[in-house]
C-alpha cells in the first residue's frame, strides 16, 4: 500500500506541472446545452478544471486518491465555483451537466460495475453536451495484471457506449511510449469526444 501511495504521489507532483488539455478547450467550443455545468472525473491535480472555471462554469471534480483531493481543495480554497469530492467513478452522484470529462480514468472503473457507471455518466449529459474521455484498449500493458482493476474495452465495445451521439473524434493508441513517471509500456487508448443528440429511453 505504502509503495502504491508512493507511485501516485510522484504521479501527482509531475501532473501539477502540467497545463489543461488542449481537447478540454475544443470541448468547451462544441458544448451546445444550456448548461455551464461541467464534471471531471477522475480530476487529478485540477489543471482542466482551472480552465473551466476561468471560462465561468461551475466545476465538480471528484477522485478516488486522497493525495489529489488534497492537492484540489487546496488549490480551489475559496473558489465558490469548484466542488471537490473524494470519490470512486461507482459511487460519485453526478449531477446534470454540459460537459464530462473522464481523462485517462475511466481505465480504472471497477469493471464488474462499468455498465452502470457508464449509464450514470451518460445520463448526466444534457442534450447538446458533450463528453471527452479515454477508454483502455484490449492490448494496453496495463489490461491484464495491473496492481489495481482495469476496463478494458474493444473498440466495438467503445463505439457501442455512443447510442444517442454524435462522435466528433475518435483516435485510437496503440505504440510502446513512457509513462508520466518515465517507465515505457505498451499504451492501447480510445480517446472519445461525443456530443449528445438524444436522450436514451433506457436510462
Amino acid at each position: 500500500m505504502d509503495e502504491h501511495s508512493d507511485i501516485w504521489r510522484k504521479f501527482y507532483e509531475k501532473a501539477l506541472l502540467r497545463p489543461h488539455l488542449k481537447r478540454t478547450e475544443f470541448v468547451v467550443r462544441l458544448n451546445e446545452s444550456r448548461s455551464n455545468v461541467a464534471i471531471d472525473c477522475g480530476c487529478g491535480t485540477g489543471s482542466d478544471i482551472a480552465f473551466l472555471e476561468k471560462q465561468s462554469y461551475q466545476v465538480y471534480g471528484f477522485d478516488v486518491n486522497p493525495e489529489a483531493i488534497a492537492i484540489c481543495r487546496d488549490r480551489f480554497q475559496g473558489t465558490s465555483l469548484v466542488e471537490i469530492s473524494e470519490a470512486s467513478f461507482e459511487s460519485y452522484d453526478y449531477p446534470t451537466a454540459g460537459i464530462v470529462l473522464a481523462n485517462s480514468s475511466l481505465f480504472f472503473a471497477d469493471p464488474s460495475q462499468f455498465d452502470r457507471t457508464w449509464d450514470k455518466i451518460k445520463s448526466s449529459i444534457e442534450i447538446g453536451g458533450v463528453f471527452a474521455g479515454d477508454f483502455m484498449g484490449e492490448k494496453d500493458s496495463w489490461a491484464s495484471n495491473y496492481r489495481s482493476p482495469t476496463t478494458p474495452l474493444s473498440e466495438r465495445a467503445v463505439r457501442s457506449l455512443f447510442s444517442g451521439f454524435e462522435i466528433v473524434r475518435f483516435f485510437e493508441r496503440n505504440e510502446n511510449a513512457k509513462t508520466s513517471l518515465g517507465k515505457v509500456k505498451h499504451w492501447h487508448t480510445y480517446s472519445v469526444v461525443a456530443v449528445r443528440t438524444a436522450s436514451d429511453r433506457r436510462l
